[in-house]
């Protein structure tokens, strides 16, 4: 019996509990499976049974329970007493900080969160020795029920065995009663809203085939009829396993690749914490070239599936506690790469995992840290790193991670916006009334006229040898490799002398290149100089639809834009000294300025 003075009153703590913060009821049902997967199971059930209810004039089926059946382990009395109680549980020692499990709050946090009443069945030699017990909310705060309840032998009501694929030697069976928190109202919306979630939190397990989940919904007056049944499949946020969820075609291949730049996708980490050292180990993947099609590929199925994974996917024992979108940003190409972090257990309270398993806060906040600021008078990251720990201050273990992150996601990001903005030189800009074409007229007439150029050294080189440097250059220049395929072939055999690309050079110096090849100059416009977003960027966007203030003022922009490039080259002249710089800086203007006068006459 609860005591005036108790410091924790029971009845009003579980109630409050309700509130602990699961996003879902999927994230919710992740603590059972969490269970299961620590006990050692290798088949783990979500069985939905629906009733038909009178709602509104009108009967509907609503759900009505709730189970998850597992071939784990089982538990005896004082390990299922245990598992039970708020805060207690097998796992909670040092020594066992190693799986799933830990904080002790799984099964009754969670299941109370959802619903009114638990019960649970387990058994370590046969299902017919199976023994039970349960919390019931409304015995709670009636304060009839105080402690959790003496485990008793008790037979599994039979709706379970009808449709459950088998119960194991042992296992243990949850089941939720009085379901009223949960937001699916339906088995079917609770399968469909539960797999995708699931299957990226046990991706590793399933993939493996350590562990497989079955998901089924029936009518619970008519258990042998099972209307909806599915198996969980990994969702990879990383899209580097062969056989998942994501569509067609990547459902049988990976639709990433390992990032293979100057670093290996694979990054470890050491941390020293509480006198021991822990591993851990950062993942980078991006989109191949495959998967990013045309000008729009996200509207594609396998896109919409990405654009569910953004974000940093924070792994602990090989189960995702979330997909951090901290780390992200607002853009469509956001979904095209894939970043996932791997620590150990032991690093819980450095990492600030919450009790419900379902995000590392003090990793979450690392990334609107402003790192870059706090490295001045070129303090490198690991004098950064020293300094914080030495000041006991809890991000000096993670900043180094942070900044590892940060500075491949730059890259990455850089890559792909140049990748995407390569795109869009699609065959249809090479019409008959392409600028490239009149360029190409105008400089016939100039080499008749005797002005010859290194391009046009070895441009009677078959047309497939010319192809194929054309489209070599542009590969090398960053330029997809279908876009350069489309850009050399259609330039070849329209036999025009100039191709334009989109990527990024490397730095924002330059505005553009200028690749003289056989038969062919290749200009590459520099994505990640200003000029390019001033001028090119904001005349490319579609127009259709857009309203005509919209369009007057990139117009504008695009004017201001050309005003400042030209102010940049009278700036430059201008700073030439008297003399021979200054002529040749003035002679490169008036000859440009003449070339320019062809081929804009040509235009004409």
């Amino acid at each position: 019996m609860t005591k005036q003075h108790d410091i924790v009153p029971v009845h009003l703590v579980v109630q409050a509990m309700r509130d602990n913060g699961y996003k879902n009821a999927a994230y919710a049902l992740a603590e059972l499976i969490d269970n299961s997967i620590q006990a050692g199971a290798t088949e783990v059930e979500l069985l939905c049974a629906e009733k038909e209810t009178q709602l509104e004039q009108r009967r509907r089926s609503r759900i009505h329970q709730i189970a998850v059946l597992d071939n784990g382990s089982g538990m005896d009395n004082t390990v299922l007493r245990m598992a039970l109680q708020f805060g207690n549980g097998t796992y909670l020692a040092e020594d066992k900080h190693t799986g799933i499990g830990r904080f002790g709050m799984g099964l009754p946090c969670s299941s109370l969160s959802q619903c009114q009443r638990v019960e649970v069945w387990t058994w370590q030699s046969g299902v017919e020795k199976a023994i039970y017990t349960y919390l019931d909310l409304n015995e709670i705060k009636n304060k009839n029920l105080t402690e959790v309840p003496e485990p008793k032998k008790r037979k599994i009501p039979e709706i379970w065995e009808k449709v459950t694929t088998g119960f194991g030697q042992t296992g243990t069976l949850v089941v939720w009663s009085d379901i009223d928190r949960c937001m699916w109202k339906t088995g079917k919306t609770i399968i469909e809203n539960s797999e995708f979630v699931i299957g990226r939190m046990y991706r590793i397990f399933l993939d493996t085939e350590e562990v497989v989940i079955r998901m089924a919904t029936f009518d619970i007056n008519e258990p042998t009829t099972i209307m909806v049944e599915k198996f969980a499949q990994p969702n990879d946020p990383g899209y580097l396993m062969a056989e998942t969820s994501c569509p067609p075609p990547f459902d049988k291949k990976p639709m990433f690749q390992a990032w293979d730049g100057e670093d290996s996708y694979e990054y470890p980490f050491f941390i020293d914490f509480r006198g021991q050292k822990h591993e851990g180990k950062i993942r980078f993947s991006y989109a191949k070239e495959e998967a990013r099609p045309g000008n729009n590929p996200g509207s594609l199925p396998h896109g919409q599936h990405a654009k569910k994974n953004v974000g940093v996917s924070v792994v602990r024992a090989r189960r995702e506690l979330e997909l951090d979108q901290s780390w992200s940003q607002k853009k469509p190409t956001e979904r095209w790469w894939g970043v996932e972090i791997e620590f150990p257990p032991a690093l819980d309270d450095l990492f600030g995992v919450t009790n419900n398993k379902q995000s590392a806060r003090n990793f979450s906040e690392m990334a609107n840290l402003d790192i870059e600021s706090m490295l001045k008078d070129g303090k490198t990251i690991s004098q950064l790193k020293e300094e914080l720990t030495q000041d006991e201050d809890p991000r000096g273990p993670l900043i180094e991670i942070a900044h590892k992150i940060n500075t491949q996601l730059k890259i990455m990001r850089n890559w792909l916006e140049a990748q995407t903005k390569g795109s869009r030189s699609t065959p249809k800009r090479h019409n008959v009334s392409s600028a490239e074409k009149v360029a190409t007229e105008v400089t016939e007439e100039r080499k008749k006229e005797g002005h010859y150029g290194q391009s046009d050294e070895n441009e009677s080189l078959a047309l497939e040898e010319r192809k194929e440097i054309i489209e070599t250059t542009l590969i090398d220049k960053g330029v997809m490799q279908i876009t350069a395929e489309e850009l050399a072939a259609k330039t070849v055999s329209d036999g025009l002398k100039y191709v334009f690309a989109n990527a990024s050079l490397g730095d924002k110096s330059a505005f553009f290149s200028v690749d003289p090849k056989p038969g062919t100059i290749i200009i590459t416009l520099n994505t990640i100089h200003p000029a390019y977003k001033n001028l090119v960027e904001i005349l490319e966007e579609e127009v259709e639809g857009v309203d005509p203030e919209t369009l007057r003022s990139r117009l504008t922009n695009s004017l201001e834009g050309l005003k400042l490039l030209l102010m940049a080259w009278a700036r430059y002249e201008d700073e030439q000294p008297h003399g021979p710089r200054r002529n040749k800086a003035q002679d490169a203007r008036v000859d440009w300025g003449r070339v320019a006068r062809q081929f804009l006459e040509g235009d004409e």
